[in-house]
């Protein structure tokens, strides 16, 4: 059961990234969206340093990344590329302090969580620090420290939200299978042992003491237990990319207390269905697992599938409004 499963989540909230540079335009669009569950916009359109990447390697302590033609690349000291994610951190940060004047209430912030940051971070001679055991330890260590300080500064901008930190790890599933590419693009790099990996995030979630934590994962077959077990207290995923085979860890997480951040939204431009038909493939998970109708509000967070960088403006918007509408239909018709 997770330790924190008493934590209660609104309805709807957004995943992080969204369309555009405009850092008070995004913060003006998702505190107006998000009511009583706004998250610290991302932009990766601005380039380096935004990207999701780039972003979290500036938050690191005494580690500092640059861009290479490759990717981001670990070196000595500071350069122009972390700078720049420091600066584009800043003003996110500026523009969400301006829009949650006196707020109280949960905010997320999200972070690319040690695993997809070790799959993604080069080495000095150029493959990613995933290759390395001992340079995975350090990327954890240093990714928490600089957490701990990224957070107490978000409470010191928004003293009145209780902070819920997000961990981006896409790249999860393919570090337990052994299919991470190495440099050379030939072989993949050997699975890391699930053990090692459920103590590394521990030690990482740990880095919010008392504070909640959801784990994101756009990609199939997200590890349920194994995040329940490393301290989770809700898992955020593609709806859509569920299987039946997904259903004794949903049911197992559900019963647990562990809250369900369900991307039923495209996170790209198109139609939308009406707020209830978007639902639709939740009530009937609902009724497949035999759980109470009545448990759905309270166990489910509606999110877009994924991050809405690759929308339009206007697209992200609709969807953001989508979700809030969305969940009132879940908590108003359960069954």
């Amino acid at each position: 059961m997770s330790e924190n499963s008493e934590f209660r989540f609104a309805g709807a909230t957004g995943v992080g990234s969204m369309p555009g540079g405009d850092a008070r335009e995004a913060a003006k669009t998702v505190t107006g969206s998000f009511e009583d569950f706004p998250f610290l916009a991302e932009l990766p359109a601005r380039g380096p340093g935004a990207d999701m990447i780039g972003r979290t390697a500036g938050m690191l302590v005494e580690l500092y990344a640059r861009v290479e033609p490759s990717g981001w690349r670990l070196g000595d000291r500071p350069g122009r590329d972390t700078r720049r994610a420091w600066s584009f951190l800043r003003e996110d940060l500026d523009a969400l302090e301006e829009f949650t004047q006196g707020y109280e209430g949960d905010l997320k912030v999200q972070a690319v969580g040690p695993w997809t940051l070790a799959a993604a971070l080069e080495l000095r001679g150029g493959e990613v620090a995933l290759s390395d055991a001992g340079a995975c330890r350090d990327l954890a260590a240093s990714l928490a420290e600089g957490l701990r300080l990224h957070l107490a500064e978000v409470r010191r901008r928004v003293p009145g939200a209780r902070i819920v930190l997000q961990l981006d790890e896409p790249s999860l599933t393919a570090v337990l299978r052994g299919q991470v590419r190495t440099a050379s693009g030939y072989r993949t790099h050997r699975a890391v042992d699930r053990q090692t990996v459920e103590a590394t995030l521990r030690d990482v979630i740990g880095a919010h003491p008392g504070g909640p934590v959801a784990v994101h994962s756009c990609a199939p077959d997200v590890p349920f237990a194994l995040l329940r077990r490393a301290g989770a207290d809700a898992i955020s995923f593609d709806f859509a990319l569920l299987t039946e085979r997904d259903d004794e860890a949903i049911g197992e997480a559900v019963e647990g207390g562990t809250r369900l951040f369900a991307g039923v939204v495209p996170g790209t431009d198109g139609p939308l269905s009406d707020p209830a038909g978007s639902v639709m493939g939740v009530r009937t998970l609902w009724r497949r697992l035999g759980l109470h109708p009545e448990l759905l509000a309270e166990a489910v967070t509606l999110t877009p599938a994924c991050g809405l960088a690759g929308a339009s403006p206007a697209y992200a918007r609709q969807a953001l409004a989508h979700c809030v509408r969305a969940a009132r239909s879940l908590a108003d018709n359960p069954e």
